[in-house]
């Protein structure tokens, strides 16, 4: 049988995808729906929290719930984000020290001089996904994040896991929604680093695209 915040969550997810709350409308206070489902608080914010996992609704502190609206869903494809002309990116670059993971991410001593690039991409006023990239500081300038001239080969270590409390509140986004989180390593010709991208796709709103290309020869030895 299913709990009391399943039936809750099941009646309010079909009153918004029926219509009878539209998107960007904001949810009858907690207290009150509380009192409507006969429930203590702790059962309906359950029951809300289901919700915000599967991106239906948002929470906004001090404001109360709200229905989201319909969600672009990015692509992740060879080791880019596909362009969205829906979509745009604010970049706050700040100058750093290589420390912690950040100095076996990029091979370089403690206290080598980085930029860091923190990008974060919004549909309207709802943000979107969030990227950290980190360059040398020799090969950063301030409109180029990313040293694509120089980069010879590029690898992805892709997971699934849960957000953390800071990226959850950049995100806004429950803390209970899986995020895809890719960790990008760019290097050139000589093996140096020159990019380490840290991405944090939620779950509600990416995919990721993989495309193999097959050679004459492989088909044959296939064969």
């Amino acid at each position: 049988m299913p709990s009391l915040c399943h039936t809750i969550a099941d009646d309010l997810r079909t009153q918004i995808t029926t219509g009878h709350f539209k998107a960007g409308a904001r949810l009858p206070s907690e207290p009150r729906l509380a009192a409507q489902y006969k429930v203590s608080t702790p059962t309906l914010r359950n029951a809300l929290a289901l919700l915000q996992a599967e991106g239906l609704i948002e929470k906004m502190h001090g404001k109360g719930n709200f229905v989201r609206h319909p969600l672009r869903r990015l692509t992740y494809m060879g080791g880019h984000l596909a362009p969205d002309t829906d979509l745009h990116v604010t970049i706050r670059t700040t100058n750093l020290r290589a420390r912690g993971d950040l100095i076996p991410l990029l091979g370089v001593p403690s206290r080598t001089p980085l930029t860091e690039f923190l990008c974060l991409t919004h549909q309207g006023e709802s943000p979107h996904s969030l990227a950290r990239i980190y360059v040398p500081r020799d090969l950063a300038s301030a409109g180029t994040p990313w040293p694509r001239s120089v980069v010879e080969e590029s690898q992805d270590q892709i997971r699934a896991r849960r957000p953390t409390s800071e990226e959850a509140a950049t995100l806004r986004i429950s803390s209970t929604l899986a995020v895809l989180s890719i960790t990008r390593v760019s290097t050139d010709t000589t093996g140096r680093v020159v990019e380490a991208a840290l991405l944090v796709l939620p779950s509600d709103r990416a995919e990721a695209l993989f495309v193999t290309h097959h050679t004459a020869n492989a088909k044959r030895q296939e064969g």
